[in-house]
């Protein structure tokens, strides 16, 4: 069993006993009315864009930071220019929740985007009832038919999907199921290795209209412009920006990166 294998195992016993609480149709009717914010414009500006996280740990690292008040964490980064907020939800790995998410939507104008591990529709409409304007979905975690569902219901929702892909494989799997946004993660869901390289090797394979995002491993400034040269639109970052004593000027400094 991989990492990632065992990390859905836990998403799916904890999403049990929140659908026994919440079932699909009070969230569907939670989300009525609702308009997600659209968070591709601030994406495609000039300079590179920042997707600020709100990570306490990591299943690769461990403890990160002790984040008592994610929405101030998250008011200082939307001060410091970011262009959305990521939210981790994963409690067993992340430390994460969804009263994290609901407390950062509370709090900025920015896009926030939901980090989990999404594996069935429930947890779409579950992110899209508790404010998330974007929704992560993982090439690796889902069967082609279930990537290309699950897009077209987050484009139901309102919500802009960050499809994930590792390999070259997964990058024409996100592409030939309609990803316009598509991130590419430095890090093997399977094993936890980091290599900043793989952006580089995989950024050419995507072309036309689709914002690029280098995801993991971006630790510095001098790895967020590698993260630029190679063609990112934007990075989204986490550790770099908890355990910096100044989020808002770390996230500024990675905004000036033109």
């Amino acid at each position: 069993m991989t990492v990632l294998d065992e990390i859905i195992a836990g998403v799916l016993a904890d999403l049990e006993v929140r659908q026994a609480a919440r079932p699909l149709e009070a969230l569907q009717e939670a989300v009525r009315g609702l308009q997600p914010r659209d968070p591709k414009p601030g994406m495609r500006a000039d300079g590179l864009s920042v997707i600020a996280e709100v990570k306490r740990a990591s299943p690769s690292k461990g403890h990160l930071a002790s984040i008592d008040d994610p929405a101030a964490l998250a008011l200082s980064y939307q001060a410091g220019g970011a262009v959305a907020v990521s939210v981790l939800t994963e409690a067993r790995r992340f430390g994460g929740s969804l009263a994290d998410l609901a407390a950062v939507r509370a709090a900025v104008e920015l896009p926030v985007l939901r980090k989990d591990f999404v594996v069935t529709e429930y947890q779409l409409w579950e992110g899209a009832a508790a404010g998330a304007d974007l929704a992560l979905l993982i090439v690796a975690a889902l069967t082609p038919s279930q990537l290309t569902d699950y897009l077209a219901l987050g484009r139901q929702l309102g919500l802009t999907c960050l499809v994930e892909a590792h390999t070259s494989d997964e990058v024409r799997q996100a592409r030939d199921a309609g990803a316009e946004v598509l991130g590419i993660n430095n890090r093997n869901l399977k094993t936890l290795e980091v290599d900043l390289a793989n952006f580089e090797e995989m950024a050419s394979l995507i072309d036309g209209p689709t914002i690029r995002v280098a995801e993991s491993g971006i630790l510095s400034v001098a790895d967020a412009r590698r993260m630029r040269d190679a063609g990112a639109d934007a990075v989204l970052v986490g550790e770099l920006l908890v355990r910096d004593g100044d989020p808002a000027a770390m996230v500024a400094a990675l905004r000036s990166l033109a």
